[in-house]
């Protein structure tokens, strides 16, 4: 029996059979249907990309994986390298793993230690944002603020090692000037937080937490797993303010098989690199830098670059402000655009139920979630496929 995620399995209902996919299109039996969010925000490309596809079977025809202890090889390697040239600054250190949740933790792991490894051993807490989501993942969960979510922490109780605040620059000082001396990092899904409730902050938030973090000596990490490639109309929030640690996943791949990056500066990587072997980062997923992972993540950015994702992007967020224009209604409380993202945020969750029955009748599947109504489109999306799912989710509230 399959157990599925984020649902209560008495009480849940069938889910969809897909039996193909393409482009933008999830095929049922006995219907297509437009893909809003992108299979969890990564299928940037849609589905059964020709040159993704091959991408695979040509690694595949080599060998799938390989384990990197010890060992090495060409895609990994040229992964490495392409991720050195595309991110910005010296965000040159690249850890990887094969989930997003696994990624935050070994940045959050990599915080700890490197000032454990300076001799430091009282900078053993986090500063993240209220409303955070960072994965499932325990420590993840501890970092996150969700209770939607991750509910069951709260049989540890309050963890000493985490302190919330909200997107608000006062609450940024306060924080800093009374916890500095115990932080090890500062940890934030940049401009957008997605699983917490599609939230939208201003960069201005990011631009005095990067200079606090440098004032107070503290490690800023970027969450981009959900923000990256371009989701936020950035090609990734760090091209506007660097941090020191920058996590990728979901869209890493064009979302075709799971695989993460944890991505570090100079400055982090020669926190651990030293003749004592207690100051190596004690971490190893199995299929880290797997094989067809890699090579069809290079593949993905090759595509990003090559076909201007970003003007994709662009043309996305344009149309999606055209048609939610002036949209508004006595159960919607507030209407978020952001790049490649569009929130309608209810009053109440109830307003939502049947949703996703409504948009599947019509032709779209969508994944409402707490009391946002969304949509991550994959950028390869028409006009026409744009329009349709935007006009399904305002015909939701003019039945």
């Amino acid at each position: 029996m399959i157990w599925y995620p984020y649902q209560q399995m008495k009480t849940m209902g069938a889910p969809y059979e897909i039996i193909d996919a393409s482009g933008v299109y999830l095929h049922t039996k006995d219907r297509a249907l437009i893909d809003s969010v992108s299979s969890w925000w990564s299928v940037i490309h849609g589905y059964k990309h020709p040159e993704l596809t091959q991408a695979i079977l040509d690694q595949a025809g080599r060998f799938s994986h390989v384990m990197l202890g010890g060992l090495t090889h060409e895609p990994v390697q040229r992964l490495s390298q392409k991720l050195e040239e595309f991110l910005p600054g010296d965000l040159n250190y690249c850890f990887f793993s094969d989930s997003g949740s696994v990624a935050v933790e070994v940045a959050l792991k990599m915080a700890l230690q490197y000032y454990m490894n300076r001799g430091d051993s009282q900078r053993t807490m986090i500063l993240a944002l209220e409303h955070a989501y960072h994965g499932d993942t325990f420590k993840t969960m501890e970092a996150g603020d969700d209770e939607d979510y991750h509910f069951v922490l709260k049989a540890y109780g309050p963890s000493p090692h985490v302190v919330h605040i909200p997107t608000e620059a006062d609450a940024l000082e306060r924080a800093f000037l009374q916890y500095h001396e115990r932080l090890n990092c500062l940890l934030v899904e940049p401009l957008l937080q997605g699983a917490g409730g599609m939230r939208m902050y201003d960069r201005s938030f990011l631009q005095r937490a990067r200079e606090l973090c440098d004032q107070y000596g503290v490690l800023l990490v970027f969450d981009e797993v959900a923000t990256g490639f371009g989701r936020t109309g950035n090609r990734f929030v760090a091209d506007l303010v660097l941090p020191d640690i920058l996590v990728l996943g979901k869209a890493l791949t064009g979302g075709y098989i799971g695989h993460a990056a944890t991505v570090a500066n100079r400055r982090v990587f020669e926190g651990f690199y030293d003749d004592d072997p207690n100051h190596a980062l004690m971490h190893g997923p199995t299929f880290m830098g797997n094989a067809l992972a890699c090579s069809v993540a290079l593949k993905s950015i090759e595509l990003f670059e090559r076909e201007d994702y970003m003007a994709k992007i662009r043309r996305i967020e344009a149309i999606t402000r055209r048609e939610m224009e002036g949209f508004s209604h006595p159960k919607v409380r507030e209407v978020r655009i952001m790049g490649g993202c569009v929130c309608v945020e209810v009053q109440d969750s109830a307003d939502l139920k049947g949703y996703q029955q409504f948009a599947y009748e019509r032709g779209v599947f969508s994944r409402p979630f707490l009391n946002c109504m969304y949509a991550m489109v994959p950028y390869v999306i028409s006009e026409a496929e744009l329009v349709k799912v935007l006009e399904t989710m305002k015909a939701w509230f003019q039945r």
